[in-house]
């Protein structure tokens, strides 16, 4: 006899699969100019699920045979990822309706691409941790060419599709090795069988090679190559939902899997961590000082970030995740309001993209040259705005994990890239302004950039229920 899985847990992911399929009918039967009706509904779906999020997994849970996860940990990093979505769909409407590329897909592919994410943080299984892996994966290869008839668009797709089989060819080998050496597949018996004994070198192979394919979706050095070309040949929404949504998944992904899976051998892959994060946020400093296009530059600062996220990881305790937690939720508001001031910004012959035309942006936009200078201090760690307190986060608990040099690195590494965000608030307030540009916000998006920019500058007056949420959400990865 068959017994039937508790479907209860993964509530939220069917209402998710449903609902993209119905909005992909939705819009195949209203015709292509669906795009605007389609894309609140999405967003309205996307809702909703956070509500069922929120009622149907306050309970830590399994289901599905061990396949399937619930616990606060994955209500918090599910959260951030609903709210990304939603986000990334909303500062779309404009430049696709301007582009002429208002295809209804869109949003459909953002949801799907937000089911895997749902799948992949709620994981404790090799088999459904790839699942939801390439649930994810195809939609965004498919987001990133999104522009047919744009050649940096179809290349920047391309390169992403090559290097992610390739990523995930690397995953599964992991994967296999590690299924070989210990005969399960599953993290909590994984858990038991290395706190068993001494790991065999297999196994520690195995780990490795999962490792380098989680480090390529989080974009983490030596495995960054795709990002910059990715973030500067996709449509700017494209860019925008690249770099919050999958990026909080997969840092997520990563973090459940090693500290679930293998919290006994904690000292042999916190070696690979701690490399990751060295050099991703060595290279995040020092390449996007030479950077003349603004995605390019927020594609190094984005790989940056990922290695002060790693720092959390590495120290392996529940105040390093409490801190990578904290530092997604305010990477999170710091890209959509940097991304948001982006999209808002339009000459003749296309978008603004160069940093050279942001001089003079004071005195000619000056409410958003504030947001932009809110955003850019943030983003290079300048107290008191939030920046500042997701690295103070990280930092503290690399330090009482005794990881004292990859503290100095990390702090080393933010004085460094704090360059080329105080260049970009020269360049508004002490250069002579460039020829104005149209700006192409509506109330939403200028509202969008109002609530960032608050969220970024007044964080430090009340701290407490996200500080508060991430602490508990950490506790759900150590239990006992």
């Amino acid at each position: 006899m068959i017994a039937i899985p508790n479907f209860a847990p993964a509530l939220p992911e069917i209402i998710l699969a449903v609902g993209a399929m119905t909005l992909l009918m939705v819009g195949v039967f209203r015709g292509p100019k669906s795009f605007n009706f389609v894309s609140w509904l999405a967003c309205a779906l996307l809702a909703t699920d956070a509500l069922f999020v929120w009622g149907y997994q306050s309970m830590p849970s399994t289901t599905f045979g061990g396949l399937f996860t619930v616990n606060a940990f994955t209500t918090f990093l599910k959260t951030l990822i609903l709210l990304g979505s939603i986000l990334a769909i909303i500062m779309s409407r404009t430049y696709m309706r301007n582009e002429g590329i208002e295809r209804f897909e869109f949003p459909v592919l953002v949801v799907l691409a937000t089911l895997g994410m749902s799948m992949m943080v709620s994981a404790s299984d090799l088999i459904s941790l790839y699942i939801g892996l390439e649930l994810q994966s195809l939609s965004l290869y498919v987001i990133a060419a999104f522009r047919r008839d744009s050649m940096r668009a179809t290349e920047a797709g391309l390169k992403y599709f090559v290097l992610g089989a390739l990523s995930s060819g690397m995953l599964l080998y992991g994967s296999s090795l590690i299924y070989g050496f210990t005969g399960t597949t599953k993290f909590h018996v994984l858990a038991e069988f290395v706190s068993s004994g001494a790991p065999s070198v297999g196994l520690i192979v195995g780990i490795a090679f999962l490792s380098a394919g989680l480090a390529f979706k989080v974009s983490a050095v030596p495995f960054h190559m795709w990002t910059p070309d990715v973030y500067e040949g996709a449509p700017t929404p494209v860019t925008a939902f690249f770099a919050v949504a999958p990026k909080v998944a997969a840092l997520g992904l990563f973090v459940q899997a090693m500290l679930t899976a293998f919290p006994a051998i904690h000292d042999q892959w916190r070696q690979i961590i701690i490399f990751l994060s060295i050099m991703s946020m060595v290279l995040g400093a020092v390449a996007a000082i030479a950077q003349t296009n603004i995605k390019r530059l927020m594609a190094y600062s984005s790989i940056g970030h990922v290695g002060y996220a790693l720092i959390g990881l590495a120290a392996g305790t529940p105040e390093g995740v409490q801190g990578v937690l904290i530092y997604l939720a305010i990477y999170l508001a710091m890209n959509v309001g940097t991304f948001v001031c982006i999209l808002s910004m339009r000459r003749k012959n296309g978008m603004v993209e160069e940093i050279s035309e942001l001089a003079g942006l004071s005195r000619t936009r000056p409410k958003m040259a504030l947001a932009l200078a809110i955003f850019m201090f943030s983003l290079a760690g300048i107290p008191p705005l939030a920046g500042f307190f997701g690295k103070w986060y990280i930092f503290l608990a690399a330090v009482n994990a005794h990881l004292y040099g990859l503290a100095i690195v990390g702090v080393i590494a933010s004085v460094v890239g704090a360059f080329y965000y105080l260049r970009v608030i020269k360049l508004m307030y002490f250069d002579e302004p460039a020829e104005p540009f149209e700006f192409l916000g509506d109330r939403v998006m200028s509202g969008l950039m109002f609530v960032a920019a608050v969220v970024t500058a007044l964080f430090f007056v009340y701290p407490g229920p996200l500080v508060s949420s991430a602490s508990v959400a950490a506790a759900a990865l150590f239990p006992g």
